[in-house]
């Protein structure tokens, strides 16, 4: 597969990661080609830090890793799709996803 057409409109790509089974969406984050190629020869998901510059295996020192059953393009190509097996939380601060701050929800009293 050519993966160039992920990276027409930039360096970086951003990638949803969501849970199998749930579909709960645990975070997201970037992808360059080269963690692309690497979390597709490895099965498990590799990022680029906007931070720090380089490329971060998740869960390589927490040991919550995320085995990737799937990567779908969206239909601009400029999104993936990544369902994980995730194995203990997503998010750094401990919690299961990322998403837990809540702005607004319909009928919230």
């Amino acid at each position: 597969m050519d993966l160039e057409k992920f990276f027409k409109k930039g360096d970086l790509i951003p990638a949803i990661v969501q849970e199998q089974g749930t579909n709960e969406v645990l975070m997201l984050a970037y992808m360059n080609r080269e963690s692309l190629q690497k979390t597709l020869e490895t099965g498990y998901t590799w990022f680029y830090s906007r931070s720090r510059q380089k490329l971060w295996n998740k869960g390589e020192t927490s040991g919550h890793k995320q085995r990737v059953v799937r990567v779908v393009g969206d239909c601009d190509d400029d999104t993936l799709l990544v369902t994980v097996v995730q194995t203990g939380p997503a998010c750094h601060t401990g919690s299961k996803s990322c998403f837990f701050n809540m702005i607004w929800e319909e009928n919230a009293q």
